[in-house]
């Protein structure tokens, strides 16, 4: 147990340089010019599409965790559900500054008109406040309640699907399979709760 709390602290720095592996990779283009004829679009898309993959990432740690036995793997839940926020934070900047100029009214204009962005812009506000209380001194100031508050990456999740699947005009391949994992990672929870809400039913018979 020991060796393997030691394995997971040695590869927290590995686990943190691969979730910069994105940004990385769109800072690169950006200097190479080689993001296209939509420039703007691309890294809009892209680090979208990252905070995203690193949001069901979070949530399939549960999972993943009952499944393999490996009920250290959890303490990487905190810095995959921080990246998610950092390239949602990245995705809305890249929106607000480079595509509208900055202007903050006209935010709040696409805002009451489009709803891709409606349900994008409460995604983001509702992952501030776990971002904020995702440290153990929160987790111990809020006690039973941090639990009940983070349980909103669940809805968060699916919000962010929503944005992205009413953004894409075209080509609905890829929001269908991230809705897919997320239902699938939803099934898995909902299936266990009911074992355990059965357990003591079945022993009391």
């Amino acid at each position: 147990m020991v060796i393997f709390r030691d394995r997971i602290a040695a590869t927290k720095p590995l686990v943190f340089a691969l979730c910069l592996l994105p940004l990385a990779h769109l800072i690169w283009d950006v200097t190479q010019g080689t993001l296209g004829p939509d420039p703007v679009a691309q890294l809009e898309h892209r680090s979208g599409d990252w905070a995203l993959r690193l949001l069901l990432a979070t949530l399939a740690l549960t999972p993943l965790r009952r499944l393999t036995g490996l009920h250290k793997l959890i303490r990487f839940r905190r810095m995959l559900g921080l990246f998610a926020f950092f390239y949602a934070s990245v995705h809305l900047a890249i929106y607000l500054i480079v595509d509208l100029g900055g202007f903050w009214s006209q935010l709040l204009g696409e805002i009451v008109k489009r709803p891709y962005i409606t349900v994008g812009f409460t995604a983001w506000l509702l992952l501030i406040p776990l971002a904020l209380t995702s440290t153990q001194g929160m987790m111990r100031r809020l006690g039973r309640h941090w639990q009940s508050l983070h349980r909103l990456v669940y809805a968060i999740a699916l919000l962010g699907v929503l944005h992205y699947y009413w953004l894409v005009k075209a080509d609905h391949r890829e929001p269908l399979l991230y809705l897919c994992v997320w239902l699938t990672l939803m099934l898995a929870r909902v299936r266990w709760r009911s074992r355990a809400a059965g357990k003591p039913l079945r022993a009391a018979a």
